[in-house]
């Protein structure tokens, strides 16, 4: 019988022109470690009359990736928003999530890091660090 175990998933990311060969990203937080917003595919209009029309649009695809401040990952994220400061230019990126407990693969495609903590939160202990990278598309995969 399958699992639904995140345990084993993995996500890699390659940043065009600072990372080019993929990265393994490590050191999640416990309750979340990554996920995407829902992504609207529709655009619904009511008519003056009650009847609604409706027609399909593109979105991008939101993802929050939350590591712990001691993960070795966190000098990637770091680095990447460095970088794109310091040049005041975006940076790309592709990657790929594998959930092997569910057999499926996502490859992740033209993303842009949109939002990220500048450090840590300072509480009892430092805090996870959540991290936005937007993506133009997201592609399912049977792995």
């Amino acid at each position: 019988m399958a699992t639904i175990t995140s345990a084993n998933s993995s996500l890699a990311i390659a940043v065009t022109d600072l990372y080019p060969s993929p990265q393994s990203i490590q050191g999640y937080a416990a309750d979340d470690a990554f996920t995407a917003d829902a992504v609207e595919q529709a655009e619904i209009v009511m008519g003056v009359d009650g009847h609604m029309s409706a027609g399909f649009i593109f979105n991008p695809t939101r993802m929050t990736i939350t590591i712990m401040p001691d993960s070795p990952s966190l000098i990637i994220f770091e680095n990447w928003q460095l970088a794109q400061r310091t040049a005041r230019e975006v940076y790309r990126c592709n990657g790929t999530v594998i959930l092997p407990a569910i057999g499926r693969k996502y490859s992740l495609q033209n993303g842009v890091l949109t939002s990220g903590n500048p450090f840590p939160g300072n509480r009892r202990t430092l805090q996870p660090v959540p991290f936005i990278i937007t993506w133009e598309r997201v592609i399912a995969e049977n792995n």
